[in-house]
């Protein structure tokens, strides 16, 4: 078994668990003949309501010519089908087939449990999930914006005399 990361690094230690996460989802799927880019279209387009490409390829983390291969394959697999947005015509939304939903079903409950199972073992109550949630969005603050908080830059200012405190 690798050994755990002992680098302070944030993106190190996001990426080594992001890695091991993904392996762990990959195996699951896996009993259900799924991949993980597979799982990550059926969960979004799994709430009934129809998608647009641009909106499944952010969500799958992929991009658009790759998940239109990889679409074409699950239209081929009678798993989605795609349909003309209703309220804009040159859109093309995704849907599930009957087909789809139910690999849906059995996937998600497969995933749910092995999570479930995963933050079990943080014993942590959801709060790791919470925290990478914000972690998300402060992360996707633009940097300008950050700099240009009076507010951020007292936190700052706070941190490194507390760090100067503790390290004196």
């Amino acid at each position: 078994m690798p050994s755990v990361p002992s680098s302070p690094d944030l993106a190190h230690l996001l990426s080594h668990a992001e890695r091991r996460v993904v392996r762990r989802l990959a195996a699951v799927l896996a009993e259900e003949d799924c991949t993980v880019e597979e799982w990550r279209v059926l969960s979004i387009v799994g709430d009934g309501q129809g998608h647009p490409m641009a909106e499944i390829a952010d969500h799958a983390l992929m991009p658009a010519p790759s998940l239109t291969k990889l679409v074409d394959r699950m239209v081929a697999d009678n798993l989605v089908h795609r349909r003309p947005d209703p309220h804009d015509r040159r859109r093309v939304l995704l849907h599930l087939t009957p087909r789809g939903e139910d690999l849906h079903r059995r996937t998600a409950q497969r995933v749910r449990a092995d999570q479930a199972r995963l933050l079990d073992e943080t014993a942590d109550g959801g709060a790791l999930a919470q925290l990478l949630l914000r972690l998300t969005a402060a992360a996707g603050t633009p940097l300008t914006a950050i700099a240009d908080d009076p507010g951020h830059q007292a936190a700052d200012d706070t941190r490194r005399a507390a760090a100067q405190h503790t390290s004196g």
